[in-house]
């Protein structure tokens, strides 16, 4: 359970000193600084984070020595958090309520997040900025009064964050913290693409292509769907073994499997999650392989989940014991050991390595 104390009102208004994790230079080894956050401005909240995940898009971009790159940047974008205090216009939430952030806006005013056809806010729309989303401006410095960026409207990789109350989803105290964090990114993204991406239905067979923790949070919305066969596609055996806890039945080796050319005619859906490590990265197939076999090829962020009303609902589901998230934390680590988690991420030795901020 979430501890939720706050020094209520104590520090609203005011700029905070706290501790961050910078990414100075690209690809180079965070430091841990002092950092100063200014208060929230209108739609704007301020959280104490208590722990954040990394994430490869977090790797991904940290790599980038161009645009989208920027530094110095305080990274991180799977987290969870306290209100400290809140900015002008913000009703949806008060200080001390328990919040989970996520990178794309859920607004409830634009027409798309009125509908049930899309989960992308038009009125602030998806982009790897280095600003906050309703104004070009960054709400850290460090002591030497430098700009700091941001990542993704987030920047979790500081003990205190300030993020649109757009992209803030109020949660259930009770989830603990190193779990609820999954479910501001990839977990949901995963289980959210099996769910309402693909609407995976009860007897289906589904194949995932690539099992990191993106592609087992597939297999686990796959398993609560109630798919019949959940086939892993991956160059790396052992992954099989731990698949099956998240409902993979068949497990597929590119590299040493029979070709099999045999498909299915006139249905069938192939969801594309994630972020490419190449930003120019382009996809490539036949046009008549689509138009005479009647498949649909979809992109999906966030695994199509609407932030406000279906992260909570995986919150719930958790706490009823019907997700497995527990088994996506390999590792827990302290904010002054936040490079061992980028090495092991990028070694291939961990799901998602938990970090306390405090």
């Amino acid at each position: 359970m979430a501890d939720v104390k706050h020094s209520k009102g104590i520090t609203a208004g005011k700029p905070l000193h706290c501790k961050a994790a910078i990414a100075r230079e690209a690809g180079q080894p965070l430091v841990i600084e002092e950092v100063i956050v200014a208060p929230p401005k209108a739609h704007e909240v301020r959280i104490k984070v208590i722990c954040s995940s990394l994430c490869h898009t977090d790797i991904t971009i940290w790599k980038l020595k161009d645009f989208p790159g920027c530094y110095p940047r305080i990274f991180g974008h799977e987290a969870v958090g306290i209100v400290e205090s809140v900015g002008e216009e913000v009703d949806e939430v008060v200080e001390g309520d328990y919040v989970l952030p996520v990178l794309i806006a859920d607004c409830g005013d634009c027409k798309d997040c009125k509908s049930s056809e899309s989960n992308l806010c038009s009125k602030l729309p998806v982009k790897i900025s280095p600003w906050m989303p309703r104004e070009d401006s960054s709400r850290f410095t460090d002591l030497n009064g430098e700009t700091l960026f941001h990542f993704a409207f987030v920047s979790s990789f500081s003990q205190y964050t300030v993020v649109d109350v757009a992209h803030l989803t109020k949660i259930d105290p009770s989830i603990p913290p190193n779990r609820a964090c999954l479910l501001s990114c990839g977990v949901s993204t995963g289980i959210g693409a099996a769910w309402r991406a693909a609407n995976v239905k009860p007897g289906s067979t589904v194949a995932i292509f690539g099992i990191g923790a993106i592609g087992l949070g597939v297999a686990e919305g796959a398993r609560l769907s109630g798919a019949a066969r959940i086939i892993a596609v991956d160059i790396k055996p052992e992954k099989f073994e731990f698949g099956k806890k998240f409902g993979v039945t068949d497990f597929i080796n590119p590299n040493t499997s029979e070709d099999n050319k045999t498909v299915s005619q006139g249905w069938g859906k192939t969801i594309v999650l994630g972020l490419d490590n190449k930003l120019d990265a382009q996809l490539s197939f036949l046009s008549m392989d689509v138009l005479l076999s009647g498949k649909t090829i979809k992109g999906s962020v966030f695994g199509d989940l609407k932030p406000k009303s279906d992260v909570p609902i995986l919150v719930k589901r958790y706490l009823d014991k019907e997700i497995r998230l527990d088994d996506f934390v390999s590792h827990e680590i302290k904010l002054d050991e936040i490079n061992k988690a980028f090495e092991l991420l990028m070694e291939g030795k961990c799901l998602r390595c938990v970090i306390w901020m405090d």
